[in-house]
Order: C-alpha cells, then sequence, then structure tokens
C-alpha cells in the first residue's frame, strides 16, 4: 500500500506540474527533455524507488511532446526489477521514436497545450491514486 502524502514524487520537466503540485506533493524539476526524464526516472529506479505511473502514458509519442511527469515511490530499499524493465524499455522506445523523427520545434502556444495535456495526464493517474485536485 502506498502513503499517498509521504511516499510518492512527481519527476517532471514540466513547471506547470511544478507551479500546481509542489505545495502538496513532493515535485522534482528536471531541467532537460522528454528521454532526460526518463534517465532520471532510472536513476531513482536503481536507489530503490518504484514506478507508479507508465512512463509512456498517453496517447502522445515521445518524438512529439517535449514533456513527461511521472510518479514514483520512494522506497529507498531493494531494486525493483519490474521498474527497471519498464522504464529501460520506455528509454530504448523513446530513443528509437526521436531516431526516427525527432520531436518539432513546436511554437510556444502548442508547447502550451502540451504542459497542459501532460498535466492533465498526471492528474488523472493521482486521481486513481485517490489523490484529486
Amino acid at each position: 500500500m502506498i502513503s499517498l502524502t509521504r511516499n510518492i514524487y512527481i519527476l517532471t520537466n514540466n513547471v506547470l506540474i511544478c507551479d500546481k503540485f509542489n505545495d502538496t506533493l513532493k515535485v522534482s524539476y528536471v531541467d532537460g527533455s522528454y528521454i532526460d526524464v526518463l534517465y532520471q526516472v532510472r536513476d531513482r529506479i536503481h536507489t530503490g524507488s518504484v514506478l507508479i505511473s507508465h512512463p509512456l502514458m498517453g496517447s502522445v509519442k515521445p518524438n512529439e511532446t517535449p514533456y513527461r511527469s511521472i510518479i514514483l515511490e520512494d522506497k529507498k530499499g531493494a531494486l525493483d526489477f519490474q521498474s527497471l524493465s519498464i522504464i529501460e524499455s520506455s528509454i530504448e522506445s523513446c530513443k528509437k521514436l526521436l531516431n526516427d523523427r525527432p520531436t518539432p520545434d513546436w511554437s510556444n502556444k502548442v508547447l502550451e497545450d502540451f504542459r497542459f495535456l501532460d498535466m492533465k495526464l498526471l492528474e488523472s493517474a493521482l486521481s486513481s491514486l485517490g489523490i484529486n485536485y
């Protein structure tokens, strides 16, 4: 069982997530790209964190949007091999998609839309955990 206020945290490169959730949940900002967020998640998994939300959730591909927010549980225990397998697979998928077709140089309006979409996906994931905003 997850202790929703103490053990979960969000890794994100989306400033909207920081602005909205930083006062109520632990949020770590990644100053980088979508794949940089995935690498940070992998590093956290190696130190015992467990994936709560899927790194590729939603229908927007990693080479379409520059933003990703991922929920983890901070356990600081043994390596969770299922989480490691999921994040490694997600990194490989992301690299393949980016190699095939890099993320476009979107306008500011489109970037705003992608930040909003990422926030809505995160809110949905939090809602499924019983956390509503």
